[in-house]
């Protein structure tokens, strides 16, 4: 009992560490120490849809989203994040599910967003490390030009950790 409460404690405090060491401003490569151990941490919670809902994420109106290089599955947006230009790789502004045989969504990862509406970026923003891709036109409902970073959290990514799809996730 002793040693799952020092655990937990352990986790908490890196991650409260890590929050206040890996902030990125859109623009500035970071020297983020965060791990996939963190953003796991961090995330967690969200295998459950309402707790994300509760947290200010919504899937509504988003469809899953596949090509032939695999699925990147359900955006589930927190637009209070979005709107931030910080990007904190333990609060990611968008998750992704993809549905399990039983058409259930599952988180599989994340998405980081950067927006970029007038241009002014001269330069990606990086985070773990990794250049997000970008600038990219909006995908639609008036979405502006931005960066993006997925991270596959929750599902092995055989085309890397960072590709923006998955071959092992469908959509159907």
């Amino acid at each position: 009992m002793n040693r799952t409460r020092t655990t937990i404690a352990a986790v908490v405090t890196i991650g409260a560490a890590t929050v206040a060491t890996t902030l990125l401003v859109p623009g500035v490569a970071s020297s983020a120490p965060t791990t996939q151990a963190g953003v796991k941490a961090a995330t967690a919670r969200y295998h459950s849809v309402q707790q994300a809902e509760r947290d200010g994420y919504s899937g509504k109106h988003e469809p899953c989203v596949s090509s032939p290089a695999g699925a990147m599955g359900f955006h589930y947006v927190n637009a209070d994040l979005i709107a931030d230009p910080k990007v904190d790789p333990l609060k990611p502004e968008i998750l992704l599910y993809a549905p399990n045989k039983q058409g259930k969504p599952v988180l599989v990862g994340v998405e980081y967003l950067v927006l970029d509406p007038q241009g002014e970026l001269t330069a990606a923003p990086t985070l773990f490390g990794e250049t997000f891709q970008g600038p990219m036109p909006g995908h639609g409902g008036g979405m502006p030009h931005h960066y993006d970073l997925h991270k596959w959290v929750w599902s092995d990514n055989p085309s890397g950790e960072y590709a923006p799809f998955n071959p092992t996730l469908s959509c159907g």
